[in-house]
């Protein structure tokens, strides 16, 4: 694990509209790095449990219409997950939707968190340091359907989570709605829940910031990354433009 860098960052581009904007990627990657060995069969590394599906591509092309930066992780969740506290049930996760994963089971919690945790949000809060006014765009996906539920309906293109700061979400929510798309307010999970680095890096600060879940058939290929990316950009700008 030596020498690895858990994260990614895209700079902004200087005097760009979208210079003062942020993207974070908290489950861009599917990687296990060297030294980690999650015992799951290569396939459910592709799959929504090990990494949020279509988000690299769509903060990429972002970052590419608005001159934007970004934090994308590059390890995955079923290594660590990036959105939950130290302390929390799940930081690394000995199930997902039904998928048991060996390799955690004796995992060394303490080693993965000076590893891979601790520099990934630290390389957060010094890019949100280095932004004048920052705006924050907390990127994630969901799957169109859980293994564990497959009762559940999840009709939304996008879900909007936020935890006690919604004023990003009353600004976004009818614009997505208006450009087309199915939104959930506080759906397909709640952002009072789940909220971990924006409670961290935006909410505890004091710094705007926009949570959208994209549903991870309408992201999957490049075609509908590019279409959700070209609709979240006025969006974006518009709620940075009235909060930053």
């Amino acid at each position: 694990m030596s020498g690895f860098q858990p994260y990614e960052i895209i700079e902004p581009v200087v005097g760009a509209v979208g210079a003062n904007i942020c993207i974070i990627a908290d489950h861009a990657s599917n990687h296990a790095p060297t030294g980690i060995d999650l015992g799951v069969p290569a396939h459910v590394l592709a799959q929504h449990v090990a990494i949020d599906i279509g988000v690299a591509s769509v903060s990429q092309q972002l970052c590419a219409l608005l001159g934007c930066g970004a934090v994308l992780a590059r390890v995955s969740r079923l290594v660590i997950d990036f959105n939950r506290e130290e302390d929390a049930p799940g930081l690394v996760p000995a199930t997902s939707d039904g998928i048991v994963i060996p390799g955690n089971a004796n995992a060394d919690v303490e080693a993965r968190l000076a590893a891979f945790y601790r520099p990934y949000h630290a390389a957060i809060e010094r890019t949100l340091q280095a932004l004048q006014r920052p705006f924050i765009l907390s990127l994630h996906s969901f799957t169109s359907s859980l293994a564990s539920r497959p009762d559940e309906q999840r009709p939304w293109d996008v879900g909007v989570l936020y935890n006690r700061d919604d004023r990003a979400a009353r600004v976004a929510i009818p614009l997505l709605t208006d450009a087309g798309l199915v939104v959930g307010d506080q759906l397909p999970y709640s952002g009072t829940l789940l909220n971990a680095t924006m409670n961290r890096h935006a909410e505890l600060p004091g710094r705007p910031y926009l949570g959208i879940e994209m549903r991870q058939d309408r992201v999957g290929d490049d075609e509908g990354a590019a279409r959700m990316a070209a609709i979240l950009a006025p969006v974006l700008l518009a709620c940075s433009n009235s909060l930053a």
